[in-house]
């Protein structure tokens, strides 16, 4: 099941990711200082890991929601799913 409210919000945050890991290539490629380049690394960590956030959360909040109100799975199943989807928080 797809949620584009959300897509376009973890596009962007992945957008932002790819240009920190391009300026960092750049970095490297021009000899720049250890302490800038670990940076952007943080902050196409921190970007990446907000992008997973927000998918494992909509997914919570839509795709888990939905299936205990129309009874899509059986609780055990919806159980195992949730289990598996945090393991990604």
């Amino acid at each position: 099941m797809e949620h584009p409210d959300s897509h376009p919000e973890i596009v962007k945050r992945l957008k932002r990711a790819q240009g920190h890991l391009k300026s960092i290539l750049t970095m490297l490629e021009t000899g720049r200082d250890c302490l800038e380049i670990a940076q952007q690394l943080q902050a196409v960590e921190s970007a990446i890991g907000n992008a997973k956030k927000l998918l494992v959360h909509e997914h919570i909040d839509h795709c888990l929601q939905e299936a205990l109100r129309n009874d899509v799975k059986a609780g055990d199943e919806m159980i195992r799913e949730f289990k598996a989807i945090t393991k990604y928080l």
